[in-house]
């Protein structure tokens, strides 16, 4: 009997350049059979507290929550240099330093939202919104300052907004390591046949991807906020790596200190997150 994955997959580009393959079975399905949903991370981060998933990506900032239920698979992950969050601000020259300042985080589980609380803390009002309406809302001088993630990494001086600070470069400067900003994880409960033969699934689309760039371009462009190819190419350039491909050992150590911190900063959770070696 053919094994049905419930998988959510996030609309950004790496993800669904990642999964192109995998989503038009044009790599091998081995006996499985997918139901696919793509949402932003934050809807699949709060779909992942209640069950919804067997496999999906997450913020690794809500995987380190829901570690007693899920691993990280070794393929799909999104880390490395110089990919982190940016904190942006609508005036030159200022910081979040006094609460009647409005900070806006792209979702309450997102890893920009956990890197911006271990580096600031409650410096200023914070409040989560969907990522794509915090650099409109900068604009429009609606709040102080945002914490930008995807695309706008690569627009947000055309935007005409200013650079308070790189999350992802502090983040390298205190550890140095790659930031962890999101991976793969899978239920516990489908055992170490059904979660290898997934990662592997996932690990032949993301060499599909790689082989064909050029073919992934309209599926990019059909769940993407931004539809210029050099945006969309740019973003796959700096968030799919080898740690993409395998985590490797020094993935796996950057998850393991994300988690550290996470425990002794702001979480109660053991500062632990397994990744599969099935």
């Amino acid at each position: 009997m053919t094994q049905t994955i419930t998988l959510g997959i996030s609309t950004c580009p790496n993800d669904t350049f990642a999964f192109h393959g995998l989503m038009n079975q044009l790599v091998d399905w081995r006996g499985l059979h997918f139901e696919i949903e793509l949402l932003d991370i934050q809807a699949l981060n709060n779909r992942l507290f209640t069950q919804s998933f067997d496999v999906a990506k997450a913020s690794f900032h809500a995987a380190i929550l829901l570690a007693d239920d899920y691993v990280v698979l070794p393929s799909g992950s999104a880390l490395g240099f110089g990919v982190g969050p940016l904190l942006l601000a609508s005036a030159p020259e200022t910081t979040p330093t006094n609460p009647a300042q409005r900070v806006l985080c792209p979702g309450l589980h997102t890893t920009a939202t956990l890197l911006y609380d271990l580096f600031y803390g409650d410096a200023a009002d914070v409040q989560h919104v969907v990522f794509s309406q915090i650099m409109p809302q900068l604009q429009n001088g609606e709040a102080d300052f945002g914490v930008c993630i995807h695309e706008g990494r690569f627009t947000w001086e055309t935007a005409g907004l200013f650079l308070v600070e790189d999350l992802g470069t502090r983040w390298e400067r205190e550890t140095a390591s790659p930031l962890p900003l999101g991976g793969i994880i899978g239920r516990r409960t489908l055992g170490n046949d059904i979660l290898t033969a997934v990662n592997r699934v996932i690990h032949d689309s993301l060499l599909y991807g790689l082989a064909n760039p050029e073919e992934t371009l309209p599926t990019m462009r059909h769940h993407a906020q931004e539809f210029d190819d050099d945006v969309l190419m740019k973003h796959v350039e700096l968030y799919v790596n080898d740690w993409t491909v395998d985590l490797g050992l020094v993935g796996r150590q950057a998850i393991q200190e994300l988690a550290r911190r996470t425990a002794k900063g702001i979480s109660n959770k053991p500062g632990d997150l397994e990744v599969f070696d099935g």
